[in-house]
């Protein structure tokens, strides 16, 4: 009886974080998407309107919060019964930091928007670009450390036409996650269940990634 009643009461408090955990998502994710708008349209003396700035927040975050709730919380579940299951790996570590990269990924490709310059045809025709590729990456793949500079009144000379919304910088981003992966969760010697834990940071990520494409109409 007092087991029965026990189960009862973790299905109830599971049910409970499935509802809550997106509302509560939403909220922290859209205050601070929204104060990251605000602050660098200030500081960057661009003219974007208070009410376009929600409107492009309020979009992104509706398909976030759907994708996670209905997509992203429940495969995580699994993924992390399973790889206890099968390889008696505990992966709740790489769930939560493949959570954070979904969120995060779902608002990367504009994060660096604040180096974006419009683009410069030469007397042929051909679009200019002054920014090597490297450069340019390097404002998608360590757009932390390059906001943070920005909002300390660190003022680079890097602009570039790249919008990072392209199959390219999405392959380039994912290489980034595996990456960060291996050097995360790759302990020699690396098992099968390593090798799982690796991997979820791309799809995690590439997962955010795209949804931010599709709320862009960008395929």
């Amino acid at each position: 009886m007092h087991r029965h009643a026990c189960k009862e009461s973790i299905a109830s408090e599971v049910k409970r974080f499935l509802r809550l955990a997106p509302l509560l998502m939403y909220d922290v994710v859209y205050g601070s998407v929204l104060r990251y708008f605000i602050s660098v349209n200030r500081k960057g003396g661009k003219k974007l309107s208070l009410w376009a700035m929600k409107l492009e927040t309020f979009q992104h975050l509706y398909l976030l919060t759907r994708a996670f709730k209905w997509v992203v919380l429940p495969a995580s579940l699994v993924y992390v019964c399973l790889d206890f299951y099968l390889f008696g790996q505990n992966a709740l570590d790489s769930m939560f930091l493949g959570m954070l990269i979904f969120v995060y990924s779902s608002f990367l490709p504009d994060l660096p928007s604040i180096y974006r310059r419009r683009k410069i045809y030469s007397n042929t025709g051909a679009m200019t670009e002054n920014l090597s590729w490297y450069k340019k990456y390097a404002l998608l793949l360590l757009a932390p450390l390059f906001i943070g500079a920005f909002l300390l009144g660190i003022r680079l000379k890097w602009k570039t036409t790249e919008t990072f919304h392209n199959l390219k910088s999405l392959i380039m981003y994912g290489a980034f996650l595996l990456t960060l992966g291996v050097c995360v969760f790759g302990i020699f010697p690396i098992s099968i269940g390593d090798i799982t834990e690796i991997v979820s940071l791309p799809i995690y990520g590439l997962a955010g990634y795209l949804i931010h494409l599709k709320v862009d109409l960008i395929f």
